[in-house]
């Protein structure tokens, strides 16, 4: 079976994420003075063949703490569907 995954990587709370402070910034001098605490991340669409949604989910999971995602500063979290 095939499945996609969507998967969302973003800095830890507990870190400073100066792009995302740029862009706060950036907001008031829009004239959005509303919008703050902007975080950037980056979000990730894959697809796997695997032979059950658990086999697919394990995969993922896999991939992100292999390659994906930085553990040390980042977490991530993901969704997966059925093609």
């Amino acid at each position: 079976m095939k499945f996609t995954a969507h998967i969302d990587v973003m800095p830890l709370k507990a870190l400073l994420d100066p792009q995302g402070k740029a862009v706060t910034g950036s907001m008031k001098n829009l004239g959005l003075p509303e919008i703050e605490n902007v975080r950037i991340g980056k979000h990730i669409t894959l697809e796997i063949e695997a032979s059950d949604e658990e086999t697919a989910k394990a995969k993922v999971d896999d991939a992100c703490k292999k390659l994906l995602c930085n553990q040390i500063m980042e977490f991530y979290e993901f969704t997966i569907t059925k093609n």
